[in-house]
């Protein structure tokens, strides 16, 4: 019951501060102004609290532009945990643009809808995300394509960082930058998680949200560590495979070090 209170309570907060937020974000939205940018983060803080989440962060954002993060995924609560430390914008799969609730907040931080299936449009789209990275953006990309148990990294597709490569000649120093991050989520109600709990936070898209949500609302406190690791350089003849290769590495080796309550390679 007690439980139930203090969900009700802070999903009120929620709403009032989205009451007053929400206007403001439209109008950045419809002139471009540069509050829409930063804005998404206060709510998303606001957000993290109302549903116990408390997030760590290891290491910083790389400050040099362009720039892109390339972070593990494995629920729709990373984009709130993210989103909550840093002014980014996400790359998501065109179906996103309908889900309920998710879909509308996507729209309200400006994220890029890529058609995946559809190779004709692949090339306006990558260029639509490597100007908003040439604009000094921050935009994250899930390389892994879906949502993993969050227990591991699954294999990554090098092919999804097009946009890196085509923000190249917009880059004023020819190099873009592209950052490892790893979201492990480690603690439940003040106790290791451990990999029986992680169902409470990963969501592989066969679970229908809102029973998911109201099992994360039961569960009141939950901890994650967001690391950046050190970024990679992309230029002009660095292969994309070998790239994709090592920041794969990198994400595989912080989460995996996270996960298991060890000390950051």
């Amino acid at each position: 019951m007690i439980l139930r209170i203090r969900a009700v309570v802070l999903l009120c907060l929620l709403a009032i501060v989205t009451f007053f937020m929400l206007p403001v974000q439209l109008l950045g939205l419809a002139f471009d102004w540069k509050i829409r940018r930063f804005l998404p983060r206060y709510w998303h803080k606001v957000a993290c609290f109302a549903l116990g989440v408390k997030v760590r962060v290891h290491g910083e954002i790389a400050r040099r532009r362009p720039l892109m993060l390339s972070a593990n995924h494995c629920s729709w609560l990373d984009i709130m945990v993210l989103s909550s430390v840093a002014d980014v914008a996400f790359i998501a799969k065109t179906e996103v643009a309908d889900w309920p609730i998710f879909g509308t907040l996507a729209k309200l931080q400006k994220s890029v809808f890529v058609k995946r299936e559809e190779k004709r449009s692949t090339g306006k789209q990558a260029n639509d995300i490597a100007e908003r990275m040439a604009a000094g953006e921050i935009v994250v990309l899930f390389p892994e394509g879906t949502t993993s148990d969050g227990n591991r990294l699954l294999p990554t597709k090098s092919s999804l960082y097009g946009a890196a490569a085509m923000a190249l000649p917009l880059a004023p120093e020819g190099t873009v930058y592209v950052q490892p991050v790893a979201i492990a989520y480690t603690g439940i109600q003040g106790m290791p998680m451990g990999r029986y709990y992680r169902p409470v936070v990963s969501w592989p898209g066969d679970v229908t949200l809102p029973p998911h949500l109201a099992g994360l609302l039961r569960v009141g406190a939950v901890e994650v560590d967001v690391c950046f690791g050190p970024p990679e350089e992309y230029r002009e003849g660095v292969n994309r495979k070998h790239l994709a290769s090592s920041v794969e590495r990198r994400i595989r080796a912080m989460l995996s070090a996270k996960l298991l309550g060890r000390e950051l390679p």
